[in-house]
């Protein structure tokens, strides 16, 4: 009951005018800024940091967390829409939901990725309420042998699971791990595969990997197979969610919230872990004829699932920052820079000294997930009338908001370049059937896992047997190998029945 009044004394503050409105505020901005590539919430939150010196804590927290979970919602529109990602999260969502658009099924796709996304979000936020303590002290048991294996088993799902040849996934895998590689080594400060270029020694922004592979690949490659392509967008037949397509997308939901809500409770790659998991789960599990969809018209529990993994991940993530003072993604981290420009320590000492702020911020998520399934659903048909624009301004305005996106970062003209570079790239992994996600992916979790792995062989005094010691990576690591493995003797086994 305590817990239940606090949060009721939580929602007293969060409907106050003035919070439905910074709520409001934060939620439209956070929706804006997923559908442009290139700008995530990190950049948007760090950008408004400066409100703090004039706006009462309460009302800015919740205005940074509504730009928050409102960027996951919008990141999926341009995802499904015109396969351009405003967010490394909604990778996977472009890979199905843009082949329905393309089947004529854009509003089915939208509406399972905006209704999966208050699914998760809300299921998680329950989670944040009832046992924030208690994963969060789960989470910390994780040392870096269960670190670096769960990462391992994010590059085996990954490259096994997307795309038609695993040898082509892993080979997508090395190229994006060989990115993540340049520029500083972590703990001796050499420099890596700089070339000499003063530009390349903070690394490779990841921004620039996601949108030159999708957006500015997608454009080039509708220029240069023009003939390929011309029947690709269908006309649009239905606006909304059938029987058949509810049945699939509430176990995909479901699924994908208990994925991604312990995923948003560790430091392990934040929402691209869970959301890949979660695609190659549902891959998994479909059969006969929603089998035959993934790759080919679009599956919508490849939409379904990921999205509400990536929601229930955003969400959960608040839990080791309120109750640890652990960001677990960038976002997490400027928002703990807004609690100490107010002079509050996220901690375990938060829900004591600071409880009145807590639980409106938790109230907050509630009455945000309404706000966006109100303001995202409706709109559903003005989103799919995107498809409608001829294709040359289409693909002109997709290149216009990637470039300036990729500009925007750091004004460098050296980005720029290396976006088209990134792009032709891009361009002959579709051309020659090479997955693209598997780069993103080899290049996010690379240097993480790097890391890890330094810091498990420390613990391990230089020995590598400390993964197969400690119960939880030795697991994880048979999982991986399983992945890789029982396919192909399952195949072996069925040619020699």
């Amino acid at each position: 009951m305590d817990i239940l009044d606090a949060l009721m004394q939580g929602f007293a503050t969060a409907i106050s005018p003035v919070n439905l409105l910074w709520a409001f505020v934060g939620c439209v901005l956070g929706t804006a800024v997923g559908v442009l590539p290139g700008i995530g919430p990190a950049v948007a939150v760090a950008m408004l940091l400066p409100i703090t010196a004039k706006v009462e804590v309460t009302s800015s927290m919740i205005f940074f967390a509504g730009i928050y979970y409102g960027a996951m919602y919008g990141g999926s529109t341009t995802s499904i829409l015109l396969n351009t990602p405003g967010e490394t999260a909604t990778m996977v969502t472009a890979m199905e939901g843009n082949r329905m658009a393309k089947s004529g099924r854009a509003g089915a796709a939208l509406a399972t990725a905006a209704i999966g996304s208050f699914v998760a979000g809300t299921i998680a936020t329950v989670i944040v309420t009832l046992f924030a303590p208690v994963v969060a002290e789960f989470a910390v048991k994780l040392g870096p042998p269960e670190y670096f294996m769960l990462m391992v088993l994010a590059f085996t799902t990954v490259s096994a699971v997307l795309g038609k040849s695993t040898l082509r996934g892993m080979a997508a895998l090395m190229v994006g791990l060989a990115v993540g590689c340049v520029g500083l080594d972590q703990i001796s400060g050499q420099p890596r595969y700089t070339l000499g270029k003063p530009e390349l020694l903070d690394g490779i922004e990841i921004v620039l990997v996601a949108v030159g592979l999708f957006a500015v690949a997608e454009v080039l490659y509708a220029a240069v197979y023009e003939g390929r392509t011309a029947e690709a967008r269908n006309p649009l037949s239905k606006v909304y969610m059938t029987p058949r397509d509810w049945r699939r997308s509430i176990p995909a939901w479901l699924r994908g919230t208990a994925i991604g809500a312990p995923f948003g409770c560790i430091p392990a790659g934040g929402t691209e872990i869970p959301t890949f998991l979660s695609y190659a789960m549902e891959k998994k599990l479909a059969k006969g004829d929603n089998l035959a969809e993934f790759g080919n018209q679009g599956a919508i529990e490849g939409v379904a699932g990921p999205e509400a993994a990536n929601n229930a991940s955003v969400t959960a993530a608040l839990i080791p920052l309120l109750t640890l003072g652990i960001p677990t993604s960038n976002t997490t981290a400027i928002m703990l820079g807004a609690f100490q420009n107010y002079g509050i320590q996220p901690g375990p000492q938060l829900f004591t000294n600071s409880a009145a702020l807590v639980w409106a911020l938790i109230a907050s998520l509630y009455v945000g997930n309404v706000m966006l399934l109100i303001l995202n659903l409706p709109m559903v048909k003005l989103w799919v009338q995107l498809l409608k624009i001829p294709k040359p301004q289409l693909y002109a305005g997709i290149l216009i908001f990637a470039t300036v996106g990729a500009y925007g970062m750091r004004q460098s003209t050296f980005d720029l370049l290396l976006l088209w570079g990134i792009g032709v790239f891009g361009l002959l992994m579709r051309r020659y059937d090479f997955p693209t996600a598997p780069v993103v992916v080899g290049m996010i979790l690379g240097p993480l896992a790097e890391a890890q792995l330094r810091n498990a062989v420390s613990i391990g005094e230089g020995s590598f047997m400390v993964f197969l010691q400690r119960p939880m990576s030795l697991a994880l690591l048979v999982v991986a190998v399983a992945i890789v493995v029982l396919p192909r003797l399952v195949r072996a086994w069925k040619r020699r029945k």
